[in-house]
């Protein structure tokens, strides 16, 4: 293992948690866990700072971990380049004003620099289909991280199918309707999540998404 190893941590009795010092760790170490082609493996499940590796049988996590402490991730090849997903959005959310001032600017402002980059899909969760994404640029990211946007104080019970949202560093598309504590920037048409679709999700790790302002 690296440094960028914070801890090992059994979870169940088929799987194990490699949590990893930043999102960059996080990166390798799922695709050199995915390049490696470990005996045992059965999935690999990215989160914000841990990958998942999950064994095949609770008989094969012995070795499954054994290979996973001898990874040199710096070895890990980069990754394809990702294809670019348009998402339009109104910008009509409840929450905008709210955004704009966290941001120090006017809503003109929020909407220029939420679409004036690309974004990319850095893990799933929270609901099926739902991506957590992150700016590509790291110039233009600092907008995010130096002003982190905070989530609500108080949930909504119900956000719509097709919200597009902000807390922290992060952007995503509400699948579904459902609670939830992000603030709301705007709504798109375009069905990130369809069951009956193969595949049935659009933002799925590594994908690179574009909003784009429509009326």
């Amino acid at each position: 293992m690296t440094g960028d190893v914070v801890a090992l941590r059994r979870c169940g009795e088929d799987a194990v948690l490699v949590e990893l010092a930043d999102g960059r760790a996080r990166r390798r170490w799922e695709a050199a866990v995915r390049a490696a082609a470990l005996p045992g493996l059965a999935e690999v499940v990215p989160g914000a700072v841990t990958v998942l590796v999950r064994a095949d049988r609770p008989a094969a996590l012995s070795a499954l971990v054994d290979a996973v402490r001898r990874l040199r991730p710096t070895d890990a090849p980069e990754p394809p380049a990702a294809d670019v997903l348009t998402v339009p959005v109104r910008y009509d959310g409840p929450d905008l004003a709210d955004v704009a001032r966290v941001l120090r600017g006017d809503v003109a402002d929020v909407v220029r620099r939420h679409t004036g980059q690309e974004w990319e899909v850095e893990f799933c969760g929270f609901a099926p289909g739902f991506g957590y994404l992150v700016p590509v640029d790291g110039a233009r990211a600092r907008v995010w991280t130096s002003d982190p946007v905070p989530r609500r104080p108080t949930p909504r019970t119900r956000v719509p199918a097709g919200a597009v949202a902000l807390a922290g560093p992060w952007s995503a598309v509400y699948p579904g309707a459902s609670a939830g504590g992000w603030q709301l920037v705007g709504t798109t048409d375009l069905a990130v999540w369809d069951p009956d679709r193969d595949p049935p999700a659009l933002l799925v790790p590594g994908r690179r998404v574009r909003f784009e302002a429509v009326r």
